[in-house]
């Protein structure tokens, strides 16, 4: 029998604590999931007055339409993620509001057009390969921590795809500057509900700024000796060093550059590595789906390495993918805030109040998803999909601002899925519960050690 246990999912927060304002904070510092009010998993839009200011929380998928497409106007990046963020993103593509996202979106738009994401796969599929030929190496038995392992695999993919290669740059340091950054972020985020001064002192700042500032440094270096020396490589870096804004013309400059840079390297190997190792986990929970999968990857490959071109048969594979999305969306929380008076749900949202869209609570609502906590990529064949809300999913956003690299995460995480599955089993030890922490994005609280046994 398939073991079904899932790790803390709604059930690992705790709903409907009435938390003072002080307990607030700390959960934010914590764990912003901590802070969900059980509202969030009950009604499809609850309000919460937090520290004298009004908060509303929105599950409904019409009611996440209309805060994130038909009246997407009315609502800017919050105060609290900018604050997070910016330091290290600075004003880029996922930070920028008004005609500075949208002139940005539009110059890297073609970058992830289908048929370039495509061209995309090849370096994909050598990475993974890499690490399926190096777990092999290893002791049949022995024990990783498989959440680092696909952080290291998807962060080698981000260098070839868009920095030229490993010779360009110290992979080890960047990737240990980005893990750094994020872990200061809740603070971050609770200073920004509490209107505490940008300069307000908490505990890893210094840390967090060392890193920040040599992320940022060493992307800007980078890329002004792109611009200066030139390439044959037509990676992200060439790419937007030619983007133009289509309406104005306008090019980025170093800095633009640099914070996209950042950003699409943050964001992208992040997301993907996260999604990878939940995948890996739900898999060694249901064996049944996990044997599916094999026997997909096989029909389709006819036992050859995968190769580009199959990629796009592997229906299933893509399916379990999106179930894992829904189960642990990248980003749990998608935070907004209201730039003027607004109604949403027959609610009406004064200018300044913050919306917070809990898409890790909307995942699990019992009227759009039955048993919402089981693993099931059924859920993602053609006809289920067509039969619920566009905005019941929506693990990288929705409206205008979806997520621009959903294309690239999808076909990376599906090729790389197919590449080792069919070379490698990986187990975590009998009962092994991982935990849920946000710190931006969804993570293991506790890791995720795997042993590794050959197939």
């Amino acid at each position: 029998m398939p073991d079904t246990h899932q790790p803390d999912l709604a059930r690992h927060v705790p709903p409907g604590r009435a938390l003072g304002s002080l307990a607030l904070i700390r959960a934010v510092i914590r764990n912003p999931l901590e802070a969900l009010p059980r509202e969030a998993f009950e009604q499809p839009i609850a309000r919460r007055t937090v520290l004298g200011r009004e908060r509303y929380f929105v599950t409904s998928p019409e009611m996440i339409q209309e805060v994130l497409l038909t009246q997407a106007d009315a609502f800017a990046k919050s105060e609290a993620m900018r604050r997070a963020l910016a330091p290290a993103l600075g004003d880029a593509i996922l930070t920028a509001d008004g005609d500075r996202w949208r002139w940005q979106r539009r110059a890297v738009a073609p970058i992830f057009r289908p048929d370039r994401v495509q061209s995309f796969l090849s370096p994909m599929i050598e990475a993974a390969a890499r690490t399926r030929d190096r777990w092999l190496a290893l002791p049949p038995g022995t024990e990783i921590e498989l959440g680092h392992e696909m952080m290291r695999m998807t962060f080698d993919i981000i260098v070839e795809t868009m920095l030229s290669g490993h010779a360009a740059i110290d992979v080890a340091r960047v990737e240990n500057g980005i893990t750094t950054y994020l872990e200061s972020t809740g603070w971050a985020i609770a200073f920004a509900m509490v209107k505490a001064p940008g300069w307000t002192p908490f505990p890893g700042q210094r840390r967090a700024a060392r890193a920040r500032d040599y992320l940022r440094g060493e992307l800007l270096r980078l890329v002004s000796e792109r611009r200066r020396l030139g390439s044959e490589r037509e990676d992200l870096i060439a790419l937007l060093l030619a983007a133009r804004d289509p309406e104005s013309g306008q090019a980025m400059d170093d800095r633009d550059i640099a914070d996209n840079l950042l950003t699409f390297i943050t964001a992208g190997h992040e997301t993907t590595a996260l999604a990878l190792t939940w995948a890996f986990y739900l898999l060694a929970r249901h064996p049944e789906e996990e044997d599916r999968l094999l026997a997909e990857i096989t029909q389709a490959t006819g036992g050859a390495p995968l190769k580009p071109e199959v990629v796009p048969r592997l229906v299933r594979t893509r399916q379990a993918v999106q179930e894992v999305l829904r189960l642990y969306p990248p980003a749990p929380i998608i935070a907004r805030g209201a730039t003027r008076p607004v109604e949403v749900g027959g609610h009406r949202i004064a200018a300044g109040t913050t919306v917070l869209i809990p898409a890790y609570a909307t995942h699990r609502l019992p009227g759009i998803w039955p048993d919402p906590h089981r693993f099931d990529p059924g859920r993602f064949a053609p006809a289920e999909v067509k039969a619920r809300h566009r905005y019941a999913w929506i693990p990288f956003g929705a409206g205008p601002r979806i997520c621009i690299g959903l294309g690239f995460a999808m076909e990376e995480a599906t090729a790389i899925l197919a590449t080792l599955l069919p070379a490698i089993r990986l187990r975590p030890e009998p009962g092994f519960n991982p935990g849920l922490q946000m710190r931006i994005t969804l993570r293991p609280a506790r890791g995720m050690p795997m042993r590794i046994t050959r197939r």
